[in-house]
């Protein structure tokens, strides 16, 4: 599958704990993951598949794609990801001087109201993807919605979290070596 990688960015793919019954979790650096090659990971397996593209460990857009096409997206940690979406006023030459003002922080409540309005439906979509997985439909929408308007240190952590009260098996420890 990621045989069009280079082989310098290949050597740092990462694998994750394991998750039973073949899931798997796979770390790769910034600016690795293109959109193309989620439906080519799809295509490829056969199966459901998500990435989360995380920035700085403080947010992430996840997006699944399911095996008949249905696409969902979902932030992670939306008060930093309201802060990076922030429409910037068209005459501003320097960022740094308007973050932190009453403007930026205007700007930033309108997104995060815009992103917050958008949770139900990115719960669902969240759902509807485990489901076409085959996760035993064990997820409650309320919890879905309430971790995706937590605030949490790390987004990496978030995204564990999303998956296991999507219903995936948990992370498991590997197995020693022999």
């Amino acid at each position: 599958m990621f045989d069009s990688i280079d082989q310098e960015p290949k050597g740092t793919v990462q694998a994750c704990r394991p998750r039973p019954g073949g899931w798997q979790t796979l770390r790769f650096d910034h600016g690795l993951w293109e959109d193309d090659h989620l439906l080519a990971l799809v295509e490829w397996t056969g199966a459901p598949a998500c990435v989360a593209h995380v920035s700085d460990s403080d947010v992430a857009l996840v997006t699944g794609l399911g095996t008949d096409g249905q696409r969902w997206q979902a932030w992670l940690n939306l008060d930093r990801a309201a802060a990076l979406l922030a429409e910037e006023p068209e005459d501003l030459d320097d960022v740094s001087l308007w973050v932190g003002t009453p403007d930026f922080d205007e700007a930033v409540g309108r997104k995060r109201a815009e992103l917050e309005a958008d949770v139900p439906a990115d719960a669902e979509g969240a759902l509807a993807w485990a489901a076409a997985a085959g996760v035993p439909a064990a997820a409650q929408r309320a919890r879905i919605e309430e971790l995706l308007h937590s605030r949490e240190t790390f987004a990496e952590d978030l995204f564990e979290a999303l998956l296991d009260e999507l219903g995936f098996p948990r992370a498991t420890e590997p197995s020693p070596e022999p």
